[in-house]
């Protein structure tokens, strides 16, 4: 059976240079929309990570997973994505079981390899070994979440005797998510039994991925399949749609600049891609699209941008309110949630 469907926030705290909202303002906004959404019956929070830009992008969900962790009740808090490479996987499982603790077992972890060279080379790992480094890590987060000490001999982990304390509230901790832009990565998510979080084409990702799972066995329809997508409820778009377009044109040039860096090719806005493009219309035409593009992929959870860089937060916290209460009852509904 496939999973119920969920749909929630996702946050990459950024801001816009000449934005009247400094850093402080945007971090205070994040943990108030949050704590908002878990009132509104919003399933979860999302957060993002890259580093070094100027905007603020969240270099660090773990500070903010925990202030969320403490002010909310329900909600769930995860990534999309952790750039696995980048951490010891000792301390993220160390990390993720004190945050499991602290939001009494609602932590998920969406995790990828990276992509983007500078971020390597600021953190002294080199680029060409993250595909290794993000399937050994996936092994050590596992075991460390385990009930028994375990000694680990990679290509590029070697531990002898570990023992992670706490144990997470989760038995076998917090679910996986693995973020796919290729058919490696939907492969990888296949074999290790994660949720997937697509970025690239059908063919190339959410098709192989489920072909994979069913080859071993298993039914596709016990994973997740998330995707950030961005809804916002207005009935009158011509006055509000250029506020959001501009954010998001604001947001998407870093991506464009990832990709020029990059070393590989995802295909970057070719024709096939799973939509991850902002959707505004009114309450009917938000359900209407909502439940069609979650029925054509399989999708059963969508984030939404809960803050882009530039718009007023009493904007943001209108959309939400007008979502919990015109479009996602009626969704839910449609897709037997």
């Amino acid at each position: 059976m496939t999973p119920p469907f969920r749909f929630g926030l996702m946050y990459d705290c950024r801001r816009m240079p000449d934005s009247d909202l400094s850093m402080t303002d945007v971090y205070a906004a994040t943990l108030e929309q949050s704590v908002l959404a878990d009132q509104l019956g919003f399933d979860h929070v999302w957060f993002t990570e890259h580093h070094f830009l100027e905007d603020g992008y969240l270099p660090a969900f773990q500070p903010v997973a925990g202030a969320i962790a403490a002010r909310t009740s329900n909600i769930r808090i995860s990534t999309d994505i952790a750039l696995l490479p980048l951490y010891h996987p000792i301390r993220l499982a160390e990390e993720m079981a004190v945050l499991d603790h602290l939001s009494n077992g609602r932590m998920e972890l969406g995790i990828g390899m990276g992509y983007v060279p500078e971020e390597f080379k600021a953190f002294g790992v080199p680029l060409k070994n993250r595909v290794s480094m993000t399937e050994e890590g996936i092994d050590i987060l596992r075991l460390a979440w385990g009930d028994e000490p375990f000694s680990y001999q990679g290509k590029r982990y070697q531990l002898e005797n570990i023992d992670v304390h706490p144990k997470p509230v989760q038995a076998g901790g917090p679910p996986l998510w693995i973020a796919a832009m290729s058919e490696p990565g939907a492969q990888r998510a296949a074999r290790f039994g994660t949720h997937l979080l697509p970025q690239g084409k059908r063919a190339e990702v959410l098709d192989p991925y489920r072909a994979a799972v069913t080859a071993d066995g298993r039914n596709p329809d016990d994973y997740r399949i998330g995707i950030i997508r961005s809804f916002y409820v207005s009935d009158d778009r011509e006055r509000d749609w250029p506020i959001i377009r501009q954010a998001e044109r604001f947001r998407m040039a870093v991506y464009n600049k990832f990709m020029e860096a990059t070393p590989d090719n995802y295909g970057w806005g070719e024709a096939g891609g799973i939509s991850q493009g902002s959707f505004m219309g009114t309450a009917d035409e938000c359900v209407a699209e909502m439940v069609s593009f979650a029925t054509a992929y399989g999708i059963t959870d969508i984030a939404s941008s809960g803050l882009p860089p530039g718009v007023d937060p009493d904007f943001m916290t209108a959309n939400l309110e007008r979502l919990a209460s015109d479009v996602l009852p009626r969704v839910r509904s449609q897709l037997g949630a």
